[in-house]
Parts: structure tokens; sequence; C-alpha cells
């Protein structure tokens, strides 16, 4: 990863309302047929060019970038990107495109969203509520101490959510994902407390796997076919089978 570079300021209507931050996940693969037509000059050129368009530490690169390769067919290697400034995101992508890789490159799959900070996570007051609904004495010393915890670590977990340093796992994967609108199975017609319960047992499946996977929801309502796009890093990559695997049969 690396730090943010100075640039000028966004235009306040690229903005999100949320604070977050643009995100593009995109991937490529090499054209071989292309590659193999080239000279050994233009095959140093497009390694040169290449190598510019996926450096982090450029000028003019978005605030976070990284780049992994794809296991199996569906695409050589890939980029995550993640900026204020969506012009700065998909400027990457047109520099790759108009550089001397771009001929023996064909794009495939992308998916465009947002980060933000999820319904689900409750706030402050709203933890407070529950300690006192599972019977903690409001002003009790247990129920000080319990809400004081959940304050300090929900400012850092919002930070992380909306503006994320990128962890540097070996591993990651990305999905994209929707909630069932089936008759009998639609989850925009369950009460909003009822919603929040099954997000809650579904949250702490998860968090069984704290140190060993982290997580990305980015949004991509309004802007995708799917409505939010998932973001996994781990350790290992059996990690990923596994809590994918069990938060599976999670009700939610």
């Amino acid at each position: 990863m690396h730090p943010a570079h100075t640039k000028e300021p966004v235009p306040a209507t690229l903005i999100p309302a949320g604070g977050g931050w643009h995100c593009s996940h995109l991937y490529y693969s090499f054209d071989r047929g292309a590659v193999s037509q080239l000279s050994p000059e233009e095959r140093s050129c497009v390694t040169s060019e290449f190598a510019t368009c996926l450096d982090p530490t450029a000028d003019g690169q978005p605030t976070r970038m990284q780049s992994f390769i794809v296991s199996g067919h569906k695409a050589d290697f890939g980029l995550m990107l993640m900026d204020p400034d969506p012009l700065v995101v998909d400027s990457v992508h047109q520099r790759i495109m108009a550089s001397a890789a771009g001929p023996v490159l064909r794009p495939g799959y992308s998916f465009v969203s947002l980060s933000e900070i999820s319904e689900y996570v409750p706030s402050v007051e709203d933890f407070a509520k529950r300690m006192i609904a599972e019977g903690h004495a409001e002003g009790s010393e247990t129920y000080e101490a319990k809400v004081k915890a959940y304050a300090d670590r929900l400012g850092p977990a919002n930070k992380q959510r909306l503006t994320p340093d990128l962890p540097d796992h070996p591993a990651m994967c990305f999905y994209p994902m929707n909630k069932k609108r089936k008759v009998g199975e639609n989850w925009f017609s369950l009460p909003k407390e009822e919603r929040v319960r099954l997000m809650s047992d579904h949250a702490r499946s998860g968090m069984k796997y704290a140190g060993r996977v982290s997580q990305l929801i980015t949004v991509g309502v309004g802007l995708e076919d799917w409505e939010w796009g998932v973001t996994l890093w781990a350790a290992n990559p059996s990690f990923l089978k596994d809590i994918v695997y069990e938060m599976r049969f999670d009700e939610a």
C-alpha cells in the first residue's frame, strides 16, 4: 500500500455523500497471439509502460491501488482502486488501455462501487439500548464500560469502512451479491429490527475469523447489476473457503 498523494481538492459534487470513496475492481487478460507478434523493442516498451501504469507511487494514481494475479482462466490479473475522485479511479484503466500494453490486453470483468457505513452498524445509542434490553442497568459500571468500549471501537471501524487501508494478506477474492427479493423471501419486506438481528448474527460468524480474514463491503446500488461487492483478504487461501462456506449457513 502507499500513502495518500497530495492532489487538487476533489469537486464537492463528486464526493460520496456518506464520506466514503469510489471503488473499482477491474480484471484483464493478455492476448497471447498479439503478444507473440511483438518485436523485442515493442515488448520492452509494453513492459515499461505497463509497469508505470501499475506503479501505486506514480503521480496521479488513486489513494489506494492493489494489483493481483488471478488463478484460473477467467483473467490474468486484476486491480482494486479507491479514491475520493471517481475520475482518478477511472484514469487508471484509461491509461492502461492507451499505453503500449493496451493492444495486447483484453478487459474482462469490472465492478464499480462506493464504500459506505452499513445501516446495520449500530450507533453508540443503539448499542446502549441493546445493553439495557439485555438486562444491563443503565449507568451501572458494566453498562458504562461496555458502551465506552464500543464507542472507542466504532470510530476507527467506521473509518476503515469508508477509507480503508488495504491489507497485505497474500490471498484475496471478490464477488458481487444481492439480497433476495423472491415472494416469501424478500429481504426488504422484513422489519428493520429483524434485518438488524439477522445481520448481527451474520457479523458474529465473520468475527471468528478476525486476524485471518479482512473484509470490505462496497455498494453498487444504482451503479451496477449487483447491489454489493464483497472483497476478502486472507492469510491463507483456505480461510477464504472456510469463511464463505460457514457464513452461507447464516439465516441472513
